[in-house]
């Protein structure tokens, strides 16, 4: 049986894929034209999504897929709207609900996780106050990945310190939306943390 390689996540991992099928336009696209990546590859991102979202739609745009590696890209939303809706997501919630889609998914079909990093860049000052709640959201991604064996694919911290090396708004011009170097930067870690490093 061919490997069957689901990405989920919110509009960095969506990038379009309604209108620029099947991948969009980011970083799972350049991760399938690498051609590093065995198998079928399907993108299931939706723009907007916080976790409480991906736990609606899980059975039909992930388990019925049967997926073989499950990739998991969440969170930023589920800071955000803290900040510009007053819509808080405690950490206990995030807790809850992550872990119980990774022990549902076991279960069903027992794929590798590919659990990324949430992240953020400070193209504005006071999106530094938002790592008061974004800190320990990446925190328990690592926590998840530690219980359920499974690949840490360390988003923030790679690009933050890429933004040491060029401006942060070369990567995503509001801090969140990855441009183009942005998406490219992105799909070579997701390939080294998952494949090795590229000799």
């Amino acid at each position: 049986m061919s490997a069957i390689n689901v990405f989920i996540g919110d509009s960095v991992t969506d990038c379009g894929r309604d209108i620029e099928p099947p991948f969009g336009n980011g970083y799972v696209r350049n991760i399938a034209q690498s051609g590093k990546l065995a198998g079928e590859i399907i993108n299931v991102g939706t723009s907007g999504h916080r976790l409480i979202d991906l736990e609606k739609r899980w059975q039909a745009d992930v388990l019925d897929h049967k997926p073989t590696l499950v990739s998991i890209a969440i969170g930023i939303n589920d800071t955000w709207r803290r900040y510009d809706d007053n819509d808080i997501t405690t950490i206990e919630d995030f807790s809850d609900r992550y872990h119980r889609l990774l022990m549902l998914t076991k279960k069903t079909c027992n794929p590798q996780f590919v659990l990324c990093e949430p992240f953020l860049l400070p193209v504005e000052e006071e999106m530094n106050t938002w790592r008061e709640d974004l800190n320990p959201k990446i925190a328990l991604v690592h926590q998840m990945a530690r219980v359920f064996d499974a690949i840490l694919v360390p988003f923030d911290a790679y690009l933050h310190d890429m933004g040491k090396i060029v401006s942060v708004s070369k990567i995503a011009e509001d801090g969140i939306h990855p441009t183009i170097f942005g998406h490219q930067e992105m799909a070579k870690v997701w390939l080294n943390c998952v494949n090795g490093p590229v000799r």
